[in-house]
């Protein structure tokens, strides 16, 4: 497949109305009705109406300027492959120029697409990090077995409003003043069930649950949306179904904090550790790492174990970990304890002058001055 600028013939920093123009041009000089057979110029056209989708979208012009097609496919994106999708989805721009005499093709009411479904799929940060196959189960409607989708009850059918006489709608008032409000009785159908199907209520379908498998991609995060063409709700007018949404809500981690591609993790040590330094063994999303804990270390200093934190979603490597250290102090002490630190204490302060404050330095200065 070509590059997407390339095919329009635009540069990488076009504008949106730059793209749509040149598409529209490239649209009117390869459309199939004005190149009838000619297997070329309908390549062409298809190729223009991909690229147009793509670029003319801000998220998907964003991943496939950083991550070109083979990130778009990992996003679920699988491009247009019939002229009858290009017209459905922008068949606007044609009716835009009111001079294009070649087959405008309008979407009719019998081409009505599917609704879009949203479903949610809740995640581990280890399944987030990792990847996962799943199968969801896909909430839509079918057509009512018992009714065949009528929305009545097997002998019975729909009958004309006697309220309304079929209208919909009654008018009341004189000559003067008259005023049309909708018919209770039928809702403005101008009919009404005689009886509703058990099954269905009256509705004509029936919902049910699909089962469908997604490879969710290994560094998703909460909010994230996976694109599934064609799996949404079924036309119920004889057009394409309407497409799937599948947004991932990833589950908070006892040890872990996520701050985009990195994890971040808060390690205890022991007040010897820090002062005389160790090599302590840290938990990671992919095993055991070790970490160097150099002499003199304090309450809160951090620490990066490159290329162990989450998968950069359709890009390649990791982020880091980040270790935030936490000096732990014990609040009970043994007899030996307190007189071994008691000897530290008076060893490391043997010939050294106590340091004055800094408060106490200040308001020694301020003495002084004041005695001037």
């Amino acid at each position: 497949m070509r590059d997407y600028y390339e095919i329009l013939q635009v540069s990488r920093e076009a504008s949106p109305e730059e793209i749509k123009r040149a598409y529209r041009k490239m649209a009117l000089q390869c459309h199939p009705d004005r190149n009838p057979g000619n297997k070329e110029a309908e390549e062409i056209f298809r190729e223009a109406a991909e690229a147009y989708e793509v670029l003319s979208n801000p998220d998907k012009r964003r991943i496939y300027d950083r991550f070109g097609r083979e990130g778009l496919e990992r996003s679920g994106y699988h491009g247009v492959t019939r002229p009858e999708d290009i017209f459905r989805a922008f068949g606007g721009i044609f009716d835009e120029l009111w001079d294009f005499p070649f087959g405008r093709r309008r979407r009719t009411e019998e081409e009505e697409r599917g609704e879009d479904l949203v479903v949610s799929l809740n995640l581990t940060l280890e399944e987030a990090a990792q990847g996962k196959d799943v199968v969801l189960e896909v909430p839509r409607t079918r057509i009512c077995p018992t009714c065949s989708g009528s929305g009545a009850k097997p002998g019975t059918g729909w009958i004309t409003c006697p309220v309304c006489s079929g209208r919909g709608s009654i008018s009341r008032g004189n000559s003067l003043f008259r005023l049309t409000v909708t018919c209770s009785a039928c809702g403005g159908q101008g009919q009404y069930l005689e009886s509703p199907c058990a099954d269905c209520r009256g509705e004509g379908e029936v919902p049910v649950a699909v089962p469908l498998s997604v490879k969710i991609p290994p560094g998703v995060g909460s909010g994230s949306q996976l694109f599934v063409a064609g799996e949404g709700q079924p036309s119920r007018r004889g057009g394409p179904p309407g497409n799937l949404y599948v947004r991932m809500v990833v589950e908070s981690h006892p040890l872990f904090e996520r701050e985009g591609d990195d994890l971040l993790c808060t390690i205890p040590i022991g007040m010897t550790q820090a002062a005389l330094g160790a090599r302590i063994t840290v938990p990671t999303l992919w095993g055991d790492d070790h970490l160097a804990i150099p002499p003199g270390t304090q309450h809160g200093a951090i620490f990066k174990l490159p290329g162990r934190g989450m998968p950069i979603l359709n890009g390649i490597g990791h982020g880091n970990q980040i270790v935030r250290i936490r000096v732990v102090i014990p609040r009970k002490l043994s007899a030996l304890q307190k007189r071994l630190l008691n000897e530290f204490e008076r060893v490391s302060g043997k010939g050294k002058r106590p340091s004055r404050g800094f408060f106490q330095r200040l308001s020694d200065r301020f003495c002084r001055r004041r005695k001037m």
